[in-house]
């Protein structure tokens, strides 16, 4: 669990539900027998920055590359794409994530909402969107497990749909935040990746 910013404890405690015990990242030493990494929502720009300042951003990239899981939620997702739109000039992302996002793409802070996504054969699966970064377009490699319908930033026209949770490969990435709600089946799934 990388802890440098962001909402840590949430995560540390869907993790737990799911009977994963966790330990926080704050060094490239901290990665060592490390079954897998949550990049976690937050401000991705001052992530950037953070994983940068830690000698943390070039361990995480060689163990991306290594196929070490890696659960990204919004601000994680925009670290974990290939392109982000709206970011400032410096701000860097691993480029593990075959997909095009625009930071906050839905629009500021007071846009939020909450909304139930088609997700595998259960019940809908309660996703919260926070300043959450856009999906504007995914690459053949990238299985979208689940998408949101919206109207769009302003926008009175017919409602869409954008990819919501995404997987490719060891990489595993949410625009909404899985850690604030009881639903633990993202969790889990990532659990299930570090286990295999």
């Amino acid at each position: 669990m990388l802890n440098l910013q962001g909402d840590v404890r949430e995560h540390v405690a869907a993790l737990g539900d799911v009977g994963v015990q966790s330990r926080l990242i704050k060094r490239p030493d901290d990665l060592d027998g490390a079954a897998g990494l949550i990049l976690p929502g937050g401000e991705s720009t001052t992530l950037s920055m953070l994983l940068a300042s830690t000698g943390l951003f070039e361990a995480v990239a060689e163990r991306l590359d290594e196929g070490f899981p890696v659960l990204g939620t919004c601000a994680g997702l925009v670290l974990l794409a290939r392109e982000v739109l709206d970011g400032r000039p410096d701000q860097r992302s691993f480029g593990a994530l075959d997909a095009v996002v625009r930071r906050n793409g839905f629009g500021r802070q007071v846009a939020s909402f909450e909304t139930g996504l088609e997700f595998g054969e259960g019940p809908l699966l309660p996703a919260v969107f926070i300043r959450a970064p856009y999906v504007v377009s995914v690459g053949e490699a990238v299985d979208v497990l689940a998408s949101v319908r919206h109207r769009g930033i302003g926008s009175d026209g017919p409602a869409m749909e954008s990819p919501a949770l995404l997987r490719q490969a060891n990489v595993l990435a949410s625009c909404f935040h899985p850690e604030l709600t009881a639903d633990r089946r993202v969790h889990r799934l990532f659990a299930e990746m570090c286990a295999g």
